[in-house]
């Protein structure tokens, strides 16, 4: 297929999967119950986090955790007090998905607490925004900055080993796929009522590709990637070819390229 032939499919099956009615099954599903906007950034951040593995199995486990937040997680981020009270506390150690654990969510939940409450930040947009430089052409500092944040927040951070594989960065050549699905959630603005586009200080044009298995089968089948691993280059590369078919949103086909390679099967 030529360039102007590719750019045509992908425009059809954007349009076609950016929909409101693909939300139901997926774990963007999470986000979409709250309004306010830290809720929908702390339930969105979680889903990402735990989004590998069977979509269904993905929801229980968010619905779970939401319960334990109270259904209301920025409340929750501020006003609980995990550490000294053993129910809490036992609670979210005993919660698991896959290899995701309980000491995994305290630290996480240790970190929103220092952002949100500690540092008084009103959005977790200044996590990621905060590492970016003038000139930017993508998220890259961005995410490789917020890797830091997570693990150096405090002393007791700098110790946390096993929750170092669930924050990807690019500085460790991982495509950051979760990462990079979250903040197109955050930052991509259209009228379709998927994506939220509550930040601002991010460009959809700086945004990278979520890049997984499916993508990538599909990417390489239309010529679009050359790389044979699923890494950060590999996700630069994907990115790069889009740009060229819609440089003020090129994760846009991101729709285009999940739905060919999971609703669709490959089949088109």
């Amino acid at each position: 297929m030529n360039q102007h032939s590719i750019k045509k499919l992908l425009n059809e099956k954007a349009a076609q999967y950016n929909h409101t009615d693909f939300i139901k099954d997926d774990p963007l599903s999470i986000p979409r119950r709250f309004s306010k906007k830290q809720d929908i950034e702390i339930a969105g951040f979680f889903a990402s986090i735990l989004a590998w593995g069977n979509r269904k199995s993905i929801i229980n486990s968010c619905n779970k955790l939401l319960g334990l937040m109270n259904n209301s997680p920025y409340h929750f981020i501020m006003t609980a007090d995990w550490e000294n009270d053993p129910a809490y506390f036992l609670s979210f150690k005993k919660f698991v998905h896959r290899t995701f654990n309980g000491l995994d969510l305290l630290h996480l939940l240790n970190f929103l607490k220092h952002h949100y409450f500690y540092q008084g930040e009103q959005s977790l947009e200044t996590a990621f925004t905060k590492w970016m430089l003038p000139g930017d052409a993508t998220i890259e500092n961005a995410l490789a900055g917020f890797n830091n944040y997570v693990f150096n927040f405090d002393e007791h951070a700098k110790e946390e080993m096993h929750c170092r594989k669930h924050i990807a960065s690019p500085s460790k050549k991982s495509a950051c796929k979760r990462l990079n699905m979250y903040l197109r959630w955050m930052v991509r603005s259209d009228q379709q009522g998927v994506d939220f586009g509550i930040w601002k200080d991010i460009s959809p044009a700086q945004l990278i590709c979520p890049l997984d298995v499916h993508v990538a089968r599909v990417a390489k089948k239309l010529k679009l990637l050359s790389r044979n691993q699923n890494d950060w280059q590999s996700a630069i590369e994907l990115t790069s070819y889009l740009r060229k078919l819609d440089k003020a949103d090129p994760v846009k086909y991101d729709f285009a390229l999940f739905g060919l390679g999971v609703m669709e099967n490959g089949e088109w």
